[in-house]
């Protein structure tokens, strides 16, 4: 998530320096043609390349809206996990009135939130990030799941016993989820929780395990790619016959305009096709690198921030004092 006010144009024009390139190349290719091999017929009618500009346009804000929806509802997913989180903390120090118990479902807590982050911040073949400019650009943030290894984050919240069963397991945040039911089943058998509190607390587990669900959706399920291959096709398929339609355009100009510029006026299109097209293909990728909010972008829902944030107001209600600082922004950015 970038927490600066917004992005740099030098920033901006770094990270779709590919694109310009290719644009470039697509621009000076007809305008050469045209005015230096004297291949006048390579002119299209502007109306056929307007038409389709009209239906990019309306498929490349489609695919940005619904990437972005996908964005605010991973937010709201993990917003609805800190909230009840905090509830969670407070059930297990008020509900018990065995400390070490109310501290075990608490570090046990941290542990699921830790292997949900790695989870979530797996790569899967969909993702952008392994695109170029978006891999460059890791260089000016910080991932902090690629920093350090889940066992080794784990090792901090768990036992022994638990840690080995943990890792041993394959969907390990659906089983330390298990492991709190099932503590909460031996409280009650030995009376420690009344059958109310004890109520409570499974439903909360349950409301848990539906956010778990909700966020492993969003993973695991990316914007369908019949859209995704249908928007890359139309917006490239416009900016290479955008130059061609301009053509006819800028060449009858020269009727109009004397001094330097007379006679030349056919180079223009190669600065005005690039900056249109640019504009077009910067949608789409902005909206290539909204898509997928848990991948590791620049533009992802902070969900180590908000497992900080948790971790630091539960170990609080334990009244603990060594306290984890808050993860600081990197150029602005952090996850």
């Amino acid at each position: 998530m970038h927490t600066g006010k917004s992005y740099r144009l030098s920033e901006f024009l770094v990270w779709t320096r590919k694109s310009i390139y290719e644009l470039l190349v697509m621009g000076s290719l007809p305008v050469i043609l045209y005015q230096v091999a004297d291949l006048k017929w390579l002119v299209i009618p502007w109306t056929v390349v307007a038409l389709l500009g009209t239906a990019t346009a309306f498929i490349v804000g489609f695919k940005n809206t619904q990437t972005y929806s996908r964005t605010l509802e991973a937010q709201q997913v993990w917003i609805s996990v800190l909230n009840s989180s905090r509830a969670w903390g407070l059930m297990s120090r008020d509900y018990l009135k065995n400390y070490e118990k109310s501290t075990e479902l608490i570090y046990r807590h941290f542990a699921w939130l830790t292997v949900m982050r790695y989870k979530m911040r797996r790569e899967r073949p969909w993702e952008s990030t392994g695109k170029k400019p978006n891999a460059e650009y890791q260089k000016f943030y910080t991932i902090p799941e690629k920093e350090t290894p889940l066992e080794t984050e784990l090792s901090k919240y768990l036992s022994a016993e638990d840690l080995s069963y943990i890792l041993a397991t394959k969907n390990k945040a659906t089983q330390l989820m298990s492991l709190q039911s099932k503590t909460l089943r031996e409280l009650l058998d030995r009376n420690e929780i009344v059958i109310n509190y004890f109520l409570e607390m499974e439903k909360a587990v349950r409301e848990f395990l539906e956010q778990q669900g909700k966020s492993e959706r969003i993973k695991n399920f990316p914007y369908p790619r019949q859209y995704s291959i249908i928007n890359t096709l139309f917006v490239r398929f416009f900016c290479f016959l955008l130059p061609f339609g301009m053509l006819r355009e800028f060449d009858q100009l020269n009727e109009r305009v004397s001094g330097l510029m007379a006679g030349h006026m056919i180079w223009l299109v190669i600065p005005f096709s690039v900056i249109i097209s640019w504009m077009y293909t910067s949608l789409e990728q902005v909206g290539d690198s909204t898509e997928n909010p848990f991948e590791g972008g620049a533009n992802d829902v902070p969900i180590s921030q908000i497992s900080r944030m948790i971790e630091i107001d539960l170990r609080e209600m334990l009244g603990e004092a060594d306290l984890p600082p808050l993860l600081k922004p990197k150029n602005n950015i952090i996850l």
